[in-house]
């Protein structure tokens, strides 16, 4: 069965976005000419995030140098850096009255840093605007390049996240460019340098219960503190073929593993996003 006909359990269908405060982050991402990958990326919890009043932001446009099979941004020349984008962001963060704030960013292969020193300049102005919002910041790889990692440590947010999105021996389809390895060396760089390293995977791609637990050892091995596990979803018929709904109570027992394994935390419910509950991950 296909991306196109599959249809969906009950458990993860979730209600249709509304109400004041989603329609107030909405029309100020709009306002301020934002991205969030709340809808770049079709998050199914937009209506619960949003209704809370937090979101996502993307930075650095909404068009990606890379082309990840299972990513619904889309694949593009991206457009010029927008050196004033970090302003109208730290301003919308100070409108919403957010306490806590996720970033994140498409990849700039276009640019010699990967868009390193643009992150560093947006965590910087963020902090200035906003002394007591604390941060957490989804990152690429930047191609594990170690000085263009540390320049997003030196701004010191307080988690730094890198998804491996999937298992080892999924990777190479699953994602363009990135490297399982590459991805472990950047977590690991983040986690000796005193910052919550956090990651995340998606299910239902065809993994298998031991290397899920693989993977929860790969990463505890970099230091990493904090992951997410959730359900992948197809943005469309031509992204990658959705092999398995995991049922809720093998995310229970991802949760109860990883927990045992050593994470602080262990978000794993088919609708978690690696975003979902960030706020709790700064106590990591």
């Amino acid at each position: 069965m296909d991306n196109k006909t599959r249809r969906l359990p009950d458990w993860m269908k979730t209600p249709m976005p509304g109400g004041k405060k989603y329609l107030e982050v909405k029309n100020l991402t709009i306002q301020h000419q934002l991205n969030t990958i709340c809808t770049s990326g079709n998050c199914p919890n937009r209506a619960e995030c949003w209704g809370a009043g937090t979101a996502s932001f993307m930075i650095l446009g909404n068009k990606c140098t890379r082309n990840c099979r299972f990513c619904d941004v889309p694949n593009m020349l991206p457009d010029p850096v927008d050196w004033d984008e970090p302003r109208r962001l730290a301003t919308s963060i100070s409108t919403l009255k957010l306490k806590h704030c996720v970033i994140t960013s498409v990849a700039r292969d276009d640019m010699e840093d990967g868009g390193a020193a643009f992150w560093a300049e947006t965590i910087r102005v963020v902090k200035e605007v906003n002394p007591s919002v604390t941060l957490e910041v989804l990152i690429p790889d930047f191609d594990a390049q170690a000085a263009d990692v540390q320049k997003v440590i030196d701004a010191r947010p307080e988690v730094i996240s890198h998804n491996l999105e999937t298992v080892r021996r999924l990777s190479p389809k699953v994602r363009d460019r990135a490297r399982y390895n590459r991805s472990l060396a950047v977590l690991k760089q983040v986690a000796e340098h005193g910052i919550v390293a956090k990651s995340g995977i998606m299910l239902g791609l065809g993994e298998l219960p031991e290397e899920v637990l693989q993977t929860m050892d790969d990463l505890r091995a970099v230091g990493c503190r904090v992951m997410t596990l959730g359900q992948y979803l197809a943005p469309s018929e031509h992204h990658l073929k959705i092999e398995e709904f995991v049922k809720p109570e093998v995310f229970k027992y991802y949760k109860v593993e990883g927990l045992k394994r050593g994470f602080t935390f262990v978000e794993s419910t088919p609708l978690v996003r690696s975003s979902y509950h960030a706020e709790l991950h700064v106590n990591a």
